[in-house]
């Protein structure tokens, strides 16, 4: 397909998209008389970037904050795991002309390391984007991936998302799509799990294999992304058939057959049990649906209790109903071990067949041994643990941007994942783009609830201090998160739904050091102006 576009129509320093007849879109970016053009939408998830934000040579995407190089589609930031695919473009006067039929291929040599095995533990978004992207940027060794999953790597978030909604196919988890593992010659094995690590020696040991010298593994670097588990709360009666948590691709199908026509009771009201709640009633198959949670309000550590009771209002209207204040004392079963119920601390008792936890996560840091933090494994910016050794995603307490964190977010493992392989190549400056430690990133997740997506950037200790512009109930507001009350307090998180540039914006001030105070945002402070123009 061939398409003209008008140069005027893009500003030098800017981007401009351009809808066709066949739903595709092309971006255009301009900086003086050099133009450059690209596939626009999102690989990620299809978002038109064009509706983003251009922040010096960063094209942002406006829904999850993936971010690509401005003049050749390069992916500098996750949650897309690809970089943009970019076309030729023939300049005829004051007009370009673009050929989606030419694509400017991008080759690599895989030369690199290619004496070397690099062995990665565990198959989740942290795993997954190391090997892919030591791959994608040249990595000629021998890569094997240790999954204690039977599936090939798949996208964890769209579980609670869309997948239990039945709005997305099995096939549509897949991360790198159908047979990742064998395009990008990678060693993938499934259902096994390594008992020990030998860090003299970069050695691992896998269970379930017969005693032979099949079992050891020894590497020149090694990767552990073992990820976390579900919290099991000391409640009577939590192991009874009946009951489940939502962690893995088996747990989600396990939750989609037996809620058919079953009284769900769901007990946490962070963003998975929300997100479960809004999944299953957009599936309309639950006979019921309760939501119990210890606090006064739901996502309470994340949001404003204003933002908080926004979200109560648009799971009442779908047909959720909550418990609040109430504890769990006992879940209730019939005579053969059948779930019939629970019982609060209060007495109350409530009906159910189905009780889903959503009491939160514990990384898996057994496997590290001896070296565990009291919060994870204490890695540096550039994840490393020892030497030639790197653990990352959850179990991570990493050095960040906004100090020693550990971060259970999927695109932050993605990050990890990014920063390893280029700390396993040793090579700051990746496909000509300098590679970031985790000093200069920012932390980003989003929950999706009856198609609608807040999302929030940085990391607050609190959401009490903040600043709420808009109208959570009409589903449009900014919310800004600060750690005080001090006027010239910095903010260091922000959510928002529906003023998805003001957050993009947001990003960028915050990654580069200079997100508002109080008293900016109080007086006025035009964010997407500042954030352009910084940039």
């Amino acid at each position: 397909m061939t398409v003209t576009i008008n140069k005027a129509d893009i500003k030098s320093g800017g981007m401009k998209s351009f809808k066709q007849d066949d739903n595709s879109i092309i971006l255009i970016t301009r900086d003086d008389d050099k133009f450059y053009a690209f596939d626009g939408k999102c690989p990620h998830a299809g978002a038109d970037l064009g509706t983003g934000l251009r922040c010096g040579n960063r094209v942002v995407c406006p829904w999850h904050h993936a971010t690509f190089d401005s003049t050749d589609g390069s992916l500098l930031e996750p949650v897309a795991t690809e970089g943009l695919t970019q076309y030729q473009i023939t300049v005829s006067g004051d007009q370009l002309i673009v050929d989606t039929r030419t694509k400017i291929e991008k080759n690599n040599s895989h030369d690199k390391l290619k004496n070397t095995t690099t062995v990665v533990v565990g198959s989740g978004a942290a795993g997954f984007m190391s090997a892919h992207h030591l791959r994608n940027e040249g990595y000629g060794g021998d890569i094997v991936m240790i999954s204690a999953d039977d599936h090939e790597p798949y996208d964890r978030t769209l579980l609670s998302k869309a997948f239990l909604a039945e709005k997305v196919d099995e096939d549509k988890l897949k991360l790198g799509g159908k047979d990742w593992a064998k395009k990008q010659n990678i060693d993938l094995r499934l259902s096994q799990r390594v008992s020990n690590i030998d860090y003299q020696t970069k050695t691992i040991t896998v269970e379930g294999i017969d005693d032979n010298a099949v079992n050891k593994i020894k590497a020149d670097f090694l990767v552990v992304a073992t990820g976390a588990e579900p919290v099991i709360p000391p409640i009577k009666g939590a192991t009874l058939d009946g009951v489940f948590t939502l962690r893995s691709l088996d747990d989600a199908k396990t939750i989609k057959e037996v809620t058919h026509g079953k009284r769900v009771a769901i007990v946490g009201t962070g963003f998975i049990g929300m997100e479960v709640a809004s999944a299953l009633a957009q599936a309309g198959k639950a006979a019921q649906i309760i939501v119990i949670g210890q606090s006064h309000r739901v996502m309470s550590n994340i949001v404003s209790e204003t933002v908080s009771n926004a979200l109560i209002n648009l799971h009442e209207k779908n047909g959720v109903s909550f418990e609040f204040d109430a504890t769990v004392q006992e879940i209730n079963s019939d005579g053969n071990g059948k779930v019939t119920g629970v019982t609060l601390k209060s007495g109350k008792k409530i009906d159910t067949d189905v009780v889903i936890l959503g009491t939160g996560v514990a990384p898996r840091l057994e496997i590290l041994g001896d070296i565990n933090g009291e919060n994870g494994a204490q890695v540096d910016a550039r994840l490393h643990l020892k030497d030639g050794v790197f653990a990352l995603g959850d179990i991570a307490n990493a050095e960040g941007k906004l100090g020693r964190l550990r971060i259970e977010h999927w695109r932050v493992a993605l990050q990890h994942g990014l920063v390893t392989a280029a700390s396993i190549l040793n090579d700051d400056v990746l496909d000509g783009h300098q590679v970031n430690s985790l000093k200069e990133r920012v932390p980003f997740f989003w929950t999706m609830q009856y198609g609608k997506s807040l999302r929030y950037s940085g990391h607050a200790k609190t959401p009490d201090h903040g600043i709420l512009m808009g109208q959570p109930n009409d589903l449009n507001y900014i919310e800004f998160y600060f750690d005080d009350e001090g006027q010239d307090s910095r903010a260091t998180a922000a959510s928002t739904l529906g003023r998805d540039k003001e957050l993009v914006a947001f990003d960028a001030l915050l990654r580069r050091g200079v997100a508002p105070t109080r008293a900016q945002l109080l007086a006025g402070f035009d964010i997407i102006a500042q954030a352009t123009a910084l940039s």
